[in-house]
């Protein structure tokens, strides 16, 4: 094994903080990894690692090393990937983070047939509800369902808008009764997306009318899923984006209620870091997203 490969394992056993971690992520043997960091460690003549049966850290030497070398393999790859950017290749590895459910619901034929198309990229896909941070360097790009951007620091690209509505279980509206206005949702177990105890406000209009609801029940979630399936349970009255519950609204485990009033838009945005112009990677597969959400298979 090379210098610099040898480099690669011992900067991925500095952050793994181990060997085994290390070597599964990058696709080889413990003893494989261990082997690579032993011969750097006799060409530098340091040791850049305490080793105890529970942890390995780096050494004062190690630490200092790690510093040094670390923007220098990053450079080195940024350096192959801009050069196989101008052949018009895409490869390399895209990190991509996007919410919990619309990871479930929506990317897995995006996945499947990207990889089909561009076998040479390889997708780290990151699933979270919680907001993610687009400036600290984990992603190369997320995708939001959120309100209007308002970041102006981060580059954005609004896809479509996403359809939201009002659901519930016929069962719990045979029990409770069907609201006929926005008023009548006080009488009713509402179900609140996020972890606030406030819950959270539903902006509701039809026509020039404006209602807003309070929706602060007995259960909530940061899980659009969970509350899905709450409703399905026949716990209460949802506002959900339709790709989360389509299927349950087919099979008539749920009913839209208050279908002529139309709560808050929201969109289906890309956000990237503040890039120069966008790597190739990036920028293919932000076309293929758009495409399958917008004319494929549209939210």
């Amino acid at each position: 094994m090379g210098e610099l490969e040898a480099v690669r394992v011992f900067l991925a056993v500095a952050e793994k903080r181990g060997f085994a971690a290390a070597a599964a992520a990058l696709g080889m043997t413990p003893s494989a990894a261990t082997r690579a960091v032993a011969a750097l460690e006799a060409r530098l003549g340091v040791q850049l690692f305490i080793r105890t049966t529970r942890t390995v850290a780096l050494t004062a030497a190690g630490s200092l090393y790690a510093d040094r070398v670390r923007p220098l393999t990053a450079g080195l790859e940024q350096a192959a990937q801009e050069t196989r950017e101008t052949q018009g290749l895409v490869a390399g590895t895209l990190r991509v983070a996007a919410p919990l459910s619309l990871g479930l619901k929506v990317l897995p034929p995006v996945l499947s047939q990207f990889g089909l198309v561009h076998p040479s990229v390889r997708v780290a896909l990151s699933l979270t509800d919680a907001f993610v941070d687009i400036l600290d360097g984990s992603a190369d790009l997320a995708i939001r369902v959120s309100g209007m951007p308002t970041d102006k620091s981060t580059i954005w690209r609004k896809l479509c808008p996403v359809p939201r509505l009002l659901v519930a279980a016929p069962s719990y509206l045979l029990a409770r009764g069907t609201p006929q206005s926005p008023d009548d949702l006080s009488e009713h177990d509402l179900l609140a997306y996020g972890g606030e105890a406030a819950g959270e406000s539903w902006e509701l209009r039809y026509e020039a009318r404006r209602s807003v609801v309070r929706a602060a029940g007995r259960f909530r979630a940061d899980s659009g899923d969970l509350l899905a399936a709450l409703a399905i349970n026949g716990e209460g009255i949802a506002l959900l984006p339709r790709f989360i519950v389509s299927d349950a609204l087919a099979s008539g485990g749920l009913v839209p209620v208050l279908e002529t009033w139309q709560p808050e838009e929201l969109w289906l945005t890309l956000y990237y870091p503040p890039y120069e112009r966008l790597p190739l990677r990036v920028a293919t597969f932000s076309d293929f997203f758009e495409v399958h959400v917008t004319q494929t298979h549209p939210l």
